[in-house]
């Protein structure tokens, strides 16, 4: 079983590492996997330049964390501020749009690039729609979401 509190602590230990204060790491339970909630007034310097850094300091916990805990697959989310879960909800309503769009136009409707987790979620949201159906479509950082109208 994994520790929550090692895992905080090596949070910790790289925040400190990086000279960023902070004020408060918490894990929260969510539905398909937790969350690990940074609280601090240097969101920006973690964050980056959109979410490049998060995405970047996200990857390195998780490997430090997977050499820690080799018998485990871990998956959670590192999010700053709400940084993360605010660009989901935002990436939600955008697809909510564009599937409306798709069925007042009766056509396919393209959504502009995303990554993987990003199409998961919005994948996951249409999978029992009757109008509307997702795919995605193209490689590497150009792969997208079509919203395709049943009829």
């Amino acid at each position: 079983m994994i520790n929550e509190e090692v895992i905080i602590e090596t949070i910790k230990k790289i925040l400190n590492q990086l000279t960023v204060a902070f004020d408060s790491i918490e894990i929260v339970e969510e539905n398909s996997h937790p969350i690990i909630l940074i609280k601090t007034e240097e969101s920006g310097l973690l964050i980056g330049n959109n979410g490049e850094g998060l995405r970047a300091l996200s990857h390195v916990i998780k490997r430090i964390i997977s050499r820690k805990f080799p018998e485990n697959k871990l998956q959670f989310l590192l999010d700053i501020n709400g940084y993360h879960s605010q660009k989901i909800e935002t990436l939600k309503n955008k697809a909510l749009m564009l599937a409306e769009r798709a069925i007042t136009f009766k056509s396919d409707i393209e959504m502009s690039p995303t990554n993987a987790y990003e199409r998961m979620v919005i994948h996951s949201m249409f999978t029992d729609n009757k109008e509307v159906e997702t795919v995605s479509e193209g490689a590497g950082k150009t792969r997208r979401i079509v919203f395709k109208y049943k009829g």
